[in-house]
């Protein structure tokens, strides 16, 4: 394929990702409407200085795996710039976004908290419960996964796409498993705090990670392995 052709396929997807991520800023554009939803503060940053930073890292990080992920699979371009420390620079400003993403939606949760209309108790026994499935995804990826093959080394290391698929732990259940359950972790502190702010976020999350998967990681997964991904 010429250079061309692969700058073409390295923007697949990513239309319908500017589209979705369209319509779910707009649906949270619409739930600030709430009642309460900009209410407190935290450290001296209003919940609405939350809610934008919050969201912003959202895309951002999202931004960054697609751009780390296709920049390698169209011409292994971080591996000829930086050599064999490719995933590990890629790696680490993952982390960092990644581990941001819990950390400023607890941070909008507790400016904002008790804006949501739930007893305590109740809102306690929820986040409990959504802490369960996040507890088990986190053994289940450091004992069968691996963290490397769940931030992306496919893209950069040819050697791990001869792994065979995982259906231990909770991948017994879905083969999404990540998707599916790690983004409970940022409805926790919003149910715990009882924040509808914090709610709110963590629901665009969740769905937006779902855009990069059918955007981003799908048509990645159809090139690197061929057929049609299992879900």
């Amino acid at each position: 394929m010429t250079e061309t052709g692969e700058r073409c396929v390295g923007f697949e997807g990513q239309l319908r990702h500017l589209l979705g991520l369209g319509v779910l800023l707009a649906g949270l554009a619409g739930a600030s409407r709430l009642p309460g939803f900009f209410d407190g503060e935290l450290l001296g940053f209003s919940t609405r200085a939350w809610v934008v930073v919050a969201v912003a890292n959202a895309v951002a990080h999202q931004t960054y795996v697609c751009l780390c992920w296709r920049l390698e699979l169209h011409g292994r371009h971080l591996t000829r710039i930086f050599g064999r420390a490719a995933f590990g620079i890629y790696a680490a400003g993952f982390v960092v976004l990644f581990l941001a993403r819990p950390s400023l939606v607890t941070g909008l949760a507790i400016a904002n908290a008790g804006s949501l209309p739930i007893d305590p108790g109740p809102a306690r026994a929820i986040s409990a419960v959504l802490l369960v499935p996040v507890l088990y995804l986190g053994y289940s990826v450091r004992r069968y996964f691996g963290f490397r093959r769940a931030m992306g080394i496919d893209h950069f290391d040819p050697s791990y796409r001869d792994a065979p698929l995982v259906r231990e732990g909770i991948f017994r259940f879905t083969s999404n498993a990540m998707y599916s359950f790690a983004f409970l972790l940022l409805w926790v502190p919003a149910c715990y705090f009882r924040s509808t702010a914090a709610l709110c976020v963590a629901l665009f999350s969740h769905l937006y990670i779902w855009v990069h998967y059918f955007c981003t990681e799908r048509p990645d997964m159809k090139r690197i392995y061929g057929g049609e991904p299992a879900t």
